[in-house]
């Protein structure tokens, strides 16, 4: 839901911040010492500060004995309440500490594979040219764009068809089988015995093998058989120990071919269903700092492109 910040607020009593942490603490602990200790307070300060809340709320939080306490249920539901507003308030606060007044935040979302071996990299350098934007990276299976992500620019996979965004292309899925050298030394690849082999599989994606092979012109059947794994990254790290053979996006693994930390089982890409793309809410287009990755990130996708020219793949 979104928040009128042109209404008045109705409530205007309100606890104090110390006293909500001295509450949250003591019912974390379940022990107003262990919650001076943790404040630095004295005992008798952290349970005046406690008693002065409940006399506030007219409800007692705790249910007090000569030996322990215990939360009330209306004070475990206010813990749960209270936690989330101090943590709130830590990020809200941490945000503002970390970045100067004249620094602009730039909120960027991606999936996690895509955003660790493709967008970290092609952001190298990226904060040395514009000093005053600062990235802030997060990973998401989704969704993406909403009012509590306040996103600026997001990395994704799909048709390119969102509604309310922006959408530009940044290249086609092609997908590789790849595997460790030694693998290869130990068997003899064939698309005749395909069953021998261990194919890696994505859970989200159990017939990208059977579409890889019937691109080739291959018939298969039966069931492979492989480990299942639910991220590219946990598909390409079995790969790299040797696992078996993983179908993954070719510009996943463009460092690991280059450097012959995994090779080619078949010279051969596979065209996916989808495509990478960068989106952005339409309202952003104009926004600088929307601008500025824009054209960074362009300027890598020449780099990108070559590399992948250099591999030689039947595309």
């Amino acid at each position: 839901m979104k928040t009128d910040t042109n209404k008045p607020l109705a409530f205007r009593r309100y606890p104090s911040t110390t006293a909500l942490q001295c509450f949250e603490t003591a019912a974390r602990h379940l022990s107003f010492t262990n919650a001076a200790q943790e404040m630095h307070m004295t005992q008798s300060a952290i349970s005046k500060q406690v008693a002065q809340l409940e006399e506030m709320l007219n409800l007692s939080l705790f249910y007090r004995t000569p030996h322990r306490i215990s939360l009330t249920p209306a004070g475990k539901s206010y813990y749960l309440e209270v936690l989330e507003i101090l943590k709130h308030i830590e990020v809200a606060t941490t945000n503002l500490m970390s970045h100067s007044s004249n620094t602009e935040l730039l909120k960027i979302v991606s999936h996690p594979t895509f955003c660790a071996r493709w967008l970290i990299p092609a952001l190298s350098g990226f904060s040395q040219e514009y000093p005053l934007i600062n990235l802030d990276i997060k990973e998401l299976a989704g969704p993406f764009f909403s009012e509590d992500q306040n996103v600026d620019i997001a990395f994704l996979y799909g048709d390119g068809m969102w509604s309310n965004m922006e959408a530009i292309k940044l290249f086609d899925e092609y997908c590789v089988a790849v595997c460790q050298p030694q693998y290869l030394r130990d068997k003899t690849l064939s698309t005749e015995c395909i069953n021998d082999y261990v194919l890696l599989q994505i859970s989200s994606r159990l017939s990208a093998w059977y579409e890889y092979f019937k691109q080739k012109d291959i018939s298969v059947d039966g069931t492979f058989v492989g480990p299942r794994f639910e991220t590219f990254h946990a598909c390409i790290s079995a790969a790299l120990l040797g696992y078996g053979i993983a179908l993954v996006p070719l510009r996943l693994v463009e460092p690991e071919l280059q450097s012959g930390a995994l090779v080619l089982a078949w010279d051969y890409a596979a065209k996916g269903r989808g495509s990478y793309y960068v989106t952005y809410p339409v309202a952003s287009g104009q926004s600088h700092k929307v601008k500025a990755v824009l054209e960074w990130i362009t300027a890598y996708l020449a780099i990108s492109d070559e590399r992948e020219k250099a591999l030689g793949l039947v595309l």
